[in-house]
Formats: C-alpha cells, structure tokens, sequence
C-alpha cells in the first residue's frame, strides 16, 4: 500500500471515528395538544407532568388549552383540533353511545374531587336539611352538579318540592355567588374549597370520602390517535402521579407556579387535601370498580341509558403500553 493510499484511510478512518463519537441528532419533539376542561388543581398532574419536563422527556410538546365544559374540551378532540382531553370520563361514554370514536385512555382523578360549603351557623345532619337554602353549583354538564343530584336523589330529596334553589354557574366560578351572600351553599371544586374554608366556611360534605375509588377526571382520545404519541403521553402523566407521591413539596411547587394569583396558604391546603383524601390517582390505570361507579352516577341521572361495557370504552392497550414506558424511563 502506497503512502497516499496509506493516507486516505487513515483520513477515513479518523472521520468514521469522529462520527461514532458524535452525539446523535436529537429528535424533534412531537407537538400536540391537550383540551382540559378549566384551569384547576385538581388536574395538577397535568401540570406537573409539564412543567416538570416528564413529557419533553417522552419527546412531546404539549400544549394545553382550556375549553370551559367537558363537551367543548371533547368535542375539540372529535374535530381534531386537540390530540387529547381531560374532563370526567362520563361525558366520553355519552358521545360514545351517540355514535362519537372515542375512548379514555388514562386516568388522573381517582376520587370525586368536590366539597359541600355550607355558611357557619347552618345545622346540617343531611341533604333533607338543604331545605330552603339557595345551592350555587357548577353548569351542568359537570360532574360536580352531577354528584350533588345524586345525592339528593339518593336520599330522597325533591329540589322543587323541598324549596332548594339550585343555582347554576360557570364552572369555576361557583364559590362567588357564596361570597356575595347571593347563596348560603356551594358545591366547590379546589382552590375554591380553600378559599370558602379561609372564610369561615365550613365543609359538610366530601365526596371524596362518601364514593371511594371514583373516576372523576381521565383522558380521552380519538380511537384512530396514534397509539405510540398516545402511549408518550400518557407515559409522562403516570411520571408525574409517581412523582407527586414521592415529592409532594415538589409538586405543591408547580401547583403555586400554576396558580400565581391564588394565596400560597391556599394552594399548600387545597393540594395537601387532595393528596390526603386520595384524590390524585397513584397511577393511569383505571380499575373496572372506579369506572363503574363514576358511570353509575350517570345512570341513575338519566344522561346514560346503561353501564357502559368497561372494555369497549378504555383503552388498557395503551395504558399497559404508557406504564412500561414510564418504567422504563424513572426520572
């Protein structure tokens, strides 16, 4: 071998090296998009999961918009214009009966996130006792007005007959009326449980304690999404619920990052109750007992013909998919 030939494969040789030892090429991050029902710490997973990098980590993009109802969050998915949605899985089984190709893919809340306020000097033993009294609530649909009819058809009670003015709102907006004595009991979401409790308002009824297992909120998704990005993002949400176990600090956090305008006591007590009550889920995957009883509240009110058949409507492919990527990649 001559000595330009020599030379040539050791220039070669030295790129092909020089190549190797390169870092690759970073993928670009997929970009999508994620319709929530309204901004809330109830959803803080979400937010974690963003802000905390687990879906860059998954090589998403994610932006999140907020719809102000649960059909208008998920009809955003059925048109298109978002990937996902976040919002109680019920309104998913609905559109779902109508024909809609949709289908939860995850879960987030795993109890019935809302609180009963009433004003101090109320004697309360029971929903008979709500007699009388003017009920701020959220605009149906939502589940939280949902739970509260439920709980009084369960005990018997006729708002109409019982003289019980129920006054529905935008939701997010249920605890303004209780401020402005316009109501003297609200069926509240967090932060407003926080905020209604640091004016004296006391807490008669926790649905978190009265259902147990119950999935409020969950993500939803076109049957036809992409079940790899799917997996993707539902693998950082499942990050982020481990992470919020194990950092709760952490997570409190983000949660006051999200909420600037809201007092930090505040936000400390409405993230640190939920965590208590066992409201954030400690996992995506959607037990068949959780799903059925948010369901059955459906039921009972009419929006649901019949208990929709768990293995029609969720996802678990994509479930099991998400939980081995999320513990493939602990962060």
């Amino acid at each position: 071998m001559n000595i330009a030939v020599k030379r040539r494969v050791a220039i070669a040789g030295c790129l092909t090296a020089l190549l190797l030892a390169s870092p690759a090429k970073a993928q670009p991050l997929r970009k999508v998009v994620v319709s929530q029902l309204f901004q809330g710490i109830m959803f803080l997973p979400l937010y974690v999961a963003m802000d905390h990098g687990f879906f860059e980590g998954q090589g998403l993009a994610v932006t999140k918009q907020t719809a102000g109802s649960p059909n208008a969050a998920l009809s955003a998915v059925i048109s298109g214009s978002a990937q996902f949605s976040l919002h109680g899985p019920e309104w998913t089984a609905v559109a779902a009966a109508k024909g809609a190709n949709v289908q939860v893919i995850g879960g987030v809340v795993n109890r019935a996130a809302v609180w009963i306020v009433a004003t101090p000097s109320m004697n309360y033993a029971g929903p008979k006792d709500l007699a009388g009294h003017v009920v701020s609530t959220g605009m149906m649909p939502i589940a939280s007005t949902s739970l509260f009819t439920k709980l009084l058809a369960d005990s018997g009670v006729d708002s109409s007959t019982s003289n019980i003015t129920i006054k529905q709102v935008q939701a997010g907006s249920e605890l303004g009326p209780l401020l402005a004595g316009q109501s003297d009991v609200a069926v509240l979401y967090q932060p407003a449980l926080e905020q209604a409790v640091a004016k004296g308002f006391k807490v008669v009824v926790s649905f978190p304690q009265v259902y147990g297992p119950y999935l409020l909120s969950a993500i939803s998704a076109r049957k036809n999404v992409d079940p790899d990005t799917a997996e993707r993002f539902i693998g950082g949400l499942q990050q982020a619920l481990q992470f919020m176990q194990a950092n709760p600090q952490e997570a409190t956090k983000i949660a006051k990052k999200e909420f600037p305008t809201i007092e930090p006591a505040i936000v400390e007590a409405a993230v640190k109750r939920m965590i208590d009550e066992k409201v954030y889920a400690t996992s995506v995957a959607i037990s068949p007992a959780s799903f059925s009883t948010a369901m059955a509240t459906q039921v009972t009110l009419g929006n649901l013909k019949s208990q929709p058949v768990y293995q029609d409507l969720v996802a678990t492919s994509i479930i099991d998919g998400a939980t081995k990527r999320a513990g493939s990649q602990r962060q």
